[in-house]
Protein backbone atom coordinates (compact mmCIF):
# COMPACT_ATOMS: atom_id res chain seq x y z
CA UNK A 1 0.00 0.00 0.00
CA UNK A 2 2.80 2.49 0.62
CA UNK A 3 4.27 2.26 -2.58
CA UNK A 4 0.66 2.16 -4.58
CA UNK A 5 -0.43 5.97 -1.92
CA UNK A 6 3.34 7.32 -3.20
CA UNK A 7 2.40 6.62 -6.74
CA UNK A 8 -1.11 8.16 -6.50
CA UNK A 9 0.42 11.19 -4.36
CA UNK A 10 2.92 11.95 -7.44
CA UNK A 11 0.20 11.82 -10.10
CA UNK A 12 -1.59 13.65 -7.74
CA UNK A 13 0.84 16.31 -7.76
CA UNK A 14 1.36 16.08 -11.58
CA UNK A 15 -2.49 16.60 -12.26
CA UNK A 16 -2.57 19.32 -9.89
CA UNK A 17 0.49 21.21 -11.37
CA UNK A 18 -0.82 21.01 -14.88
CA UNK A 19 -4.19 22.86 -13.27
CA UNK A 20 -4.70 27.03 -13.31
CA UNK A 21 -4.01 28.96 -10.45
CA UNK A 22 -6.96 29.47 -8.33
CA UNK A 23 -7.22 25.18 -7.01
CA UNK A 24 -7.57 25.04 -3.46
CA UNK A 25 -7.28 21.12 -3.91
CA UNK A 26 -4.14 19.56 -2.54
CA UNK A 27 -2.69 16.82 -3.94
CA UNK A 28 -2.52 14.89 -0.75
CA UNK A 29 -6.30 15.48 0.00
CA UNK A 30 -7.21 14.53 -3.83
CA UNK A 31 -5.18 11.13 -3.15
CA UNK A 32 -7.08 10.64 0.09
CA UNK A 33 -10.52 11.26 -1.60
CA UNK A 34 -9.63 9.24 -4.66
CA UNK A 35 -8.82 6.39 -2.34
CA UNK A 36 -11.76 6.44 0.10
CA UNK A 37 -13.61 6.29 -3.55
CA UNK A 38 -11.75 3.09 -4.63
CA UNK A 39 -11.73 0.88 -1.80
CA UNK A 40 -15.49 2.11 0.15
CA UNK A 41 -15.84 3.57 3.00
CA UNK A 42 -17.27 0.78 4.87
CA UNK A 43 -18.33 -0.92 1.21
CA UNK A 44 -17.38 -4.63 0.10
CA UNK A 45 -13.65 -4.86 -0.99
CA UNK A 46 -13.24 -4.31 -4.72
CA UNK A 47 -10.73 -6.82 -6.94
CA UNK A 48 -9.04 -4.82 -9.29
CA UNK A 49 -7.83 -7.02 -12.29
CA UNK A 50 -3.80 -6.02 -12.03
CA UNK A 51 -2.23 -2.22 -11.60
CA UNK A 52 -3.76 -1.09 -15.13
CA UNK A 53 -7.10 -1.63 -13.47
CA UNK A 54 -5.99 -0.13 -10.36
CA UNK A 55 -4.60 3.18 -12.00
CA UNK A 56 -7.38 3.16 -14.60
CA UNK A 57 -10.23 3.10 -11.85
CA UNK A 58 -7.82 6.32 -9.95
CA UNK A 59 -7.83 8.91 -12.81
CA UNK A 60 -12.00 7.86 -13.22
CA UNK A 61 -11.83 9.06 -9.49
CA UNK A 62 -9.57 11.63 -9.72
CA UNK A 63 -11.23 13.04 -12.32
CA UNK A 64 -14.69 13.03 -10.68
CA UNK A 65 -13.71 14.50 -8.36
CA UNK A 66 -12.01 17.67 -9.63
CA UNK A 67 -15.12 17.93 -11.71
CA UNK A 68 -17.44 18.16 -8.41
CA UNK A 69 -14.37 20.47 -7.23
CA UNK A 70 -15.04 22.82 -10.12
CA UNK A 71 -19.30 22.62 -10.16
CA UNK A 72 -18.92 23.22 -6.01
CA UNK A 73 -16.97 26.30 -6.58
CA UNK A 74 -19.44 27.74 -9.05
CA UNK A 75 -22.63 27.26 -6.82
CA UNK A 76 -24.12 30.44 -5.65
CA UNK A 77 -23.53 29.67 -2.32
CA UNK A 78 -19.66 29.55 -2.89
CA UNK A 79 -19.95 32.50 -4.35
CA UNK A 80 -20.15 31.45 -7.74
CA UNK A 81 -21.67 34.79 -9.03
CA UNK A 82 -18.70 36.56 -7.74
CA UNK A 83 -15.22 36.90 -10.74
CA UNK A 84 -12.25 36.07 -9.13
CA UNK A 85 -9.69 38.08 -9.69
CA UNK A 86 -6.21 38.09 -8.96
CA UNK A 87 -3.49 40.50 -7.17
CA UNK A 88 -0.79 39.76 -9.36
CA UNK A 89 -2.23 41.88 -12.76
CA UNK A 90 0.67 39.76 -14.86
CA UNK A 91 -1.02 36.72 -14.26
CA UNK A 92 -3.69 34.98 -16.49
CA UNK A 93 -7.09 35.40 -16.10
CA UNK A 94 -8.71 32.53 -14.30
CA UNK A 95 -12.39 32.94 -13.66
CA UNK A 96 -13.04 30.14 -16.69
CA UNK A 97 -11.01 27.55 -14.89
CA UNK A 98 -14.04 25.59 -13.42
CA UNK A 99 -16.70 25.96 -16.38
CA UNK A 100 -13.90 24.81 -18.57
CA UNK A 101 -13.48 21.77 -16.46
CA UNK A 102 -17.10 20.82 -16.41
CA UNK A 103 -17.37 21.32 -20.34
CA UNK A 104 -14.53 18.84 -20.59
CA UNK A 105 -15.88 16.26 -18.72
CA UNK A 106 -19.05 16.71 -20.56
CA UNK A 107 -16.98 16.19 -23.89
CA UNK A 108 -15.32 13.66 -22.45
CA UNK A 109 -18.60 11.90 -21.52
CA UNK A 110 -20.16 11.71 -25.19
CA UNK A 111 -16.61 10.73 -26.07
CA UNK A 112 -16.89 7.95 -23.88
CA UNK A 113 -20.18 6.94 -25.48
CA UNK A 114 -18.92 6.25 -28.81
CA UNK A 115 -15.18 5.59 -27.97
CA UNK A 116 -14.44 4.74 -24.58
CA UNK A 117 -10.49 3.15 -24.61
CA UNK A 118 -9.94 6.87 -26.07
CA UNK A 119 -11.54 8.28 -23.36
CA UNK A 120 -9.78 6.11 -20.81
CA UNK A 121 -6.70 7.54 -22.36
CA UNK A 122 -7.71 10.91 -22.13
CA UNK A 123 -8.22 9.98 -18.20
CA UNK A 124 -4.87 8.52 -17.97
CA UNK A 125 -2.95 10.93 -19.44
CA UNK A 126 -4.82 14.27 -18.62
CA UNK A 127 -6.09 13.67 -15.05
CA UNK A 128 -3.55 11.17 -13.76
CA UNK A 129 -0.36 12.54 -15.52
CA UNK A 130 0.63 9.10 -17.37
CA UNK A 131 2.96 8.81 -20.11
CA UNK A 132 2.03 7.34 -23.52
CA UNK A 133 3.70 4.14 -22.53
CA UNK A 134 2.42 3.90 -19.10
CA UNK A 135 -1.01 4.30 -20.58
CA UNK A 136 -1.07 2.20 -23.25
CA UNK A 137 0.55 -0.61 -21.07
CA UNK A 138 -2.80 0.38 -18.48
CA UNK A 139 -4.91 -0.13 -21.61
CA UNK A 140 -3.27 -3.03 -23.44
CA UNK A 141 -2.40 -1.31 -26.23
CA UNK A 142 1.03 -0.31 -28.54
CA UNK A 143 2.32 3.48 -27.40
CA UNK A 144 1.85 4.23 -31.59
CA UNK A 145 -1.76 3.55 -31.36
CA UNK A 146 -1.85 5.23 -28.08
CA UNK A 147 -0.61 8.41 -29.83
CA UNK A 148 -2.69 8.01 -32.67
CA UNK A 149 -5.25 7.63 -30.47
CA UNK A 150 -4.67 10.96 -27.99
CA UNK A 151 -4.92 12.53 -31.48
CA UNK A 152 -8.42 11.43 -32.10
CA UNK A 153 -9.03 12.30 -29.06
CA UNK A 154 -7.81 15.61 -28.53
CA UNK A 155 -9.82 17.02 -32.28
CA UNK A 156 -12.74 15.23 -30.75
CA UNK A 157 -12.95 17.05 -27.41
CA UNK A 158 -11.66 20.33 -29.08
CA UNK A 159 -14.80 20.26 -31.48
CA UNK A 160 -16.94 19.61 -28.62
CA UNK A 161 -15.58 22.16 -26.50
CA UNK A 162 -15.92 24.42 -29.04
CA UNK A 163 -19.26 24.02 -30.10
CA UNK A 164 -20.28 23.06 -34.16
CA UNK A 165 -20.37 26.68 -35.21
CA UNK A 166 -16.64 27.60 -34.06
CA UNK A 167 -15.61 24.87 -36.06
CA UNK A 168 -17.99 25.46 -39.54
CA UNK A 169 -16.11 29.02 -39.21
CA UNK A 170 -12.81 27.59 -39.12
Amino acid sequence: MPIVYEELRILAQHRLAAEKSGQTLQATALVHEAYLRLVGAGQDVKEWDGRGHFFAAAAEAMRRILVENARRKKRLKRGGHFERVDLDTDSLDVSNVSEDLIVLDSALAKLAATDRKAADLVQLRFFAGLTFAQAAETLGISTRTAERMWAYARAYLRVEMRGCDDVESS
